[in-house]
């Protein structure tokens, strides 16, 4: 078995840990180590994490020397990755048992080192364990193919989803701005050529309108993504305001869901 690094940032999340946490630790696929960066939280966070350090080795928990958002911490724990594949999952959201195990299969079967799955959404205040998510009927799709093209035009992967093969693309980091730092790495890796393939399926939970949260002001992400197209992928100003169009879109049509 392959192992997966579970790349987790932490930031003030207590309220919602525990669940985050629990369900990677429950996966069918056991073979991980779950890297966890906590970005100088206030609150109890970093005692939680220490907890469940001590109850499993697979949790390894490092505190960023300075608080430093969300794409450093990610970052510095991608560094500290053993494993032939990174997945991401953030501190408020949740994946389904047999998440890595279903994605693990579709990759190697397709022989695809970036893939993403569907994901169900939840209400902001779902207080239960991954175990216990009851399907409702609210899921964002999975395209099934996405090269860099299609991707400029509108963002397909849900970051929870996201795995890619580090034996075939190496160590990949993230751009590290203070927003759409996981939209700048799927391009990054799709400009090299690959395409990304996505599995139906839906197999993780995304905490949706939760207080707080770096995508939560749709209309606020606007100046972020046109950085990123502009700063990042060197696009022109007609390229560039295509691009940003399709993301608003895109935007409006989840948020539906």
């Amino acid at each position: 078995m392959p192992l997966v690094s579970v790349v987790m940032p932490v930031h003030n999340s207590a309220a919602t840990l525990r669940p985050a946490v629990r369900s990677v630790l429950a996966q069918t696929h056991t073979d991980l180590e779950l890297l966890i960066t906590d970005d100088a939280s206030s609150d109890d966070s970093m005692d939680l994490l220490r907890d469940f350090a001590r109850q499993d080795e697979r949790v390894l928990v490092k505190a960023a020397p300075e608080q430093c958002g969300a794409g450093r911490a990610r970052n510095l724990a991608m560094e500290r990755a053993r494993g032939s594949y990174v997945a991401f999952l953030d501190s408020d959201d949740l994946w389904l048992p047999a998440k890595l195990e279903r994605q693990l299969d579709f990759a190697k079967a397709g022989d695809a080192p970036l893939t993403y799955t569907s994901y169900f959404k939840m209400d902001a205040d779902y207080a239960g364990e991954a175990v216990d998510f009851v399907p409702n009927g609210r899921v964002v799709q999975a395209r099934s193919r996405v090269d860099y093209s299609a991707m400029l035009r509108r963002d397909y992967i849900g970051a929870l989803t996201a795995m890619y093969d580090r034996a075939v693309l190496g160590t990949r980091l993230m751009p590290e701005m203070p927003k759409r730092q996981d939209y700048g790495l799927w391009l990054s890796i799709l400009r090299d050529g690959i395409d990304a393939r996505g599995l139906t399926e839906p197999l993780a939970v995304y905490r949706a309108n939760r207080a707080g949260s770096l995508s939560s002001n749709k209309l606020g992400l606007i100046p972020y993504n046109w950085a990123l197209y502009r700063e990042h992928e060197h696009l022109s100003v007609p390229r560039s305001t295509r691009a940003l169009a399709g993301a608003v879109w895109q935007s409006l049509c989840n948020s539906r869901i």
